[in-house]
């Protein structure tokens, strides 16, 4: 497993090359956008926000908002260290918290919950290549963390582990032996 400063370096070191292969198609605003998108999905987005690492120290004062992730998963948890559904994970954490938060907030003037999602449906209908280029960056740079690490199978996350844990695994352990006919 890699440490967190081998994970910057090398997100960082490979954010230009991600980028430059998204030049083709999008031009600057590609590298830009693919680098930017790769380079925020290794530096604060990183399948290491279920632990007290770099990357939430990253987020300063709102690392708080990372609280309750780390609480209900464990370190490399199928949750945070799968491809796919750790940055799906991740991301709809986010936007639920900002919702929330959003929500919490409205008296003080910020928009609701509804209205944030009604401004990412319409940015989503205008701006569709460069954030679906973001999103791939986000997910390339998670795959770089764990090709790092390692991490061919994720933990299951805590709930479900103290679920299997509970539960007699065989009659075996339980003491019950053959009745002796023949």
């Amino acid at each position: 497993m890699a440490s967190g400063r081998a994970h910057d370096r090398a997100t960082t070191w490979l954010a230009l090359p991600f980028g430059l292969l998204c030049w083709p198609w999008l031009g600057l605003p590609g590298l830009v956008v693919g680098a930017a998108g790769f380079l925020v999905g290794g530096l604060w987005l990183s399948p290491d926000l279920d632990t007290r690492s770099r990357a939430t120290r990253r987020w300063g004062p709102l690392a708080l908002l990372w609280w309750p992730y780390r609480r209900v998963l464990s370190h490399r948890s199928a949750f945070s260290h799968t491809p796919l559904l750790g940055s799906a994970g991740r991301l709809l954490y986010l936007a639920l918290a900002v919702a929330g938060l959003s929500q919490l907030l409205q008296p003080l003037g910020t928009p609701s919950a509804a209205r944030l999602v009604a401004a990412l449906q319409e940015l989503w209908r205008e701006q569709r290549a460069p954030l679906v280029t973001a999103l791939v960056g986000l997910e390339a740079s998670s795959w770089l963390h764990l090709i790092q690490d390692g991490d061919p199978w994720p933990r299951l996350p805590r709930p479900l582990r103290r679920l299997r844990q509970q539960r007699p695994r065989s009659n075996r352990n339980r003491g019950w032996r053959s009745t002796g006919r023949k």
